[in-house]
């Protein structure tokens, strides 16, 4: 794939950039390693100073970086300036925090008197040069999720961003930069994805996150456990969002529509097969529909956009092809399953969708839709939406609307998923672990779990 930024609501070429070469990887190898030697020694009050500051010019750059991002994946612009400024808030939440994460931690005299030490601690140091291969459909987010927390640990990153977000990708480069890290810190590599193997088995790089594909999630696993390396992946989803009778069911609607639609359906924690109990399935589908109709498809740039373009051709066509084979297979178009017709010759846009009657046998039920389209299913009882719920590969995270406590006490038990969001749609959020189960990978980001992932757990014991 090249490394370009390709405009998807016209599929306008507009920037190209040629690969690193070998010699300039090896030199951002050469510096990271060199710059964790010393960075790693640097004070918390300095990390925070820095990051505090890099959180500054973010937010002052926040109209212009996000045009960049629409421009790269078409979300809508309104959109990506939250975006921009969720990750100063995050940047800040670690600037204040990171000390009081990373406090030495000390068991009492009781416990450890018997192994004949006179003190004993647990301390979290830094693990080296971190590896990010990041995705696109959150171009800012899914760095500065990994990036605040590594940089406050005391590591530094090394950036492979997904090669349709390269302007995006060397504005977090030069965003470090400005905030005064040193040299080598956070360097950007702009490489295709054949030259991550190599690099992640160099010895200077001691461990690996990446959020994207199963596929490249596999590979990278497979790379790092050959070589020892710790790793965090997050692999998508395909999360339910169950609507139970005793919910505010008219909210629970609406708020389905943006929970599918959010970044024009192309999140990993959007919802997108919706599980509703018999009892509130009318009120549920009638709302539901009518609220995806409604949605504005369009230019991601016009502030009035509720739905931009997919963010490639290719991702259309798997998208299209997902729905193509459920309706072949039985399944009931309810609304979309089709391109806007306004945006036929232009750009890769696909209707806001919503499939019924989808059995187990259509791909659909299995795959992630990484997209604008909705399942909708109609359940028996509780015990019949939590089956629905775990019946996928993917554990991420799941919604309940309900307002029965035995409900949500069953639901918490039983989904399998690293998050459980209860009468509200599923969010990340800097104070709360963020990561999954099953297929949806291993490892957690955000809060105090994900500041210790890229730390070196050590005991220290002092003899009498």
């Amino acid at each position: 794939m090249p490394i370009a930024t390709v405009n998807p609501a016209t599929g306008e070429t507009l920037r190209t950039y040629d690969a690193l070469s070998p010699e300039a990887v090896e030199e951002k190898l050469s510096l990271a390693s060199r710059t964790f030697d010393t960075y790693r020694t640097s004070t918390f009050f300095d990390r925070a100073r820095l990051l505090q500051q890099a959180a500054d010019l973010l937010e002052a750059d926040a109209p212009d970086i996000a045009r960049v991002m629409t421009t790269e994946m078409g979300k809508p612009v309104a959109a990506a300036r939250a975006e921009a400024t969720k990750c100063a808030k995050t940047m800040r939440w670690y600037a204040r925090n990171a000390q009081e994460l990373l406090a030495d931690e000390h068991p009492s005299d009781d416990d450890v008197k018997d192994s004949g030490a006179a003190r004993a601690l647990v301390r979290y140091r830094p693990l080296g040069v971190v590896l990010a291969v990041m995705p696109w459909n959150f171009p800012l987010w899914q760095v500065i999720r990994f990036a605040a927390p590594a940089l406050m640990a005391g590591n530094v990153g090394l950036l492979k961003h997904a090669s349709n977000v390269p302007q995006t990708a060397l504005y977090l480069e030069d965003l470090f930069r400005r905030a005064g890290f040193p040299e080598g810190c956070f360097q950007t590599l702009l490489i295709g994805s054949g030259a991550v193997e190599g690099i992640l088995r160099d010895e200077r790089v001691a461990a690996a996150t990446l959020t994207g594909s199963e596929p490249a999630g596999r590979s990278v696993a497979a790379t790092a456990g050959d070589e020892v390396k710790k790793t965090v992946l997050e692999l998508g989803g395909s999360d339910p969002y169950v609507v139970m009778p005793s919910a505010d069911v008219a909210k629970a609607a609406r708020t389905a529509v943006t929970a599918r639609v959010q970044n024009n359906g192309q999140s990993c924690i959007a919802a997108k097969r919706f599980i509703v109990q018999e009892d509130a399935f009318e009120e549920f589908r009638e709302a539901f529909v009518a609220g995806m109709r409604a949605l504005s498809v369009g230019d991601p740039l016009d502030e009035a956009t509720d739905v931009g373009p997919l963010a490639s051709e290719q991702g259309r066509t798997d998208l299209e092809e997902l729905v193509d084979d459920a309706v072949e297979s039985g399944a009931t178009v309810l609304c979309g399953g089709q391109r806007p017709k306004d945006f036929a010759d232009r750009g890769w846009f696909y209707e806001p969708t919503v499939l019924a009657d989808v059995t187990p046998e259509m791909r659909i039920h299995r795959e992630e839709t990484f997209g604008p389209v909705a399942t909708l299913y109609r359940v028996a009882d509780l015990d019949e939406a939590i089956a629905v719920a775990n019946d996928t590969p993917f554990g991420l995270s799941s919604n309940l609307w309900t307002g029965e406590e035995a409900d949500i006490d069953r639901f918490v038990r039983d989904s399998q998923a690293g998050g459980v969001f209860v009468n509200g749609m599923t969010a990340s959020h800097p104070a709360l672990p963020f990561g999954g189960a099953k297929r949806s990978g291993y490892g957690r980001e955000l809060a105090g779990h994900g500041i210790k992932e890229f730390c070196n757990i050590t005991t220290v014991w002092v003899g009498a």
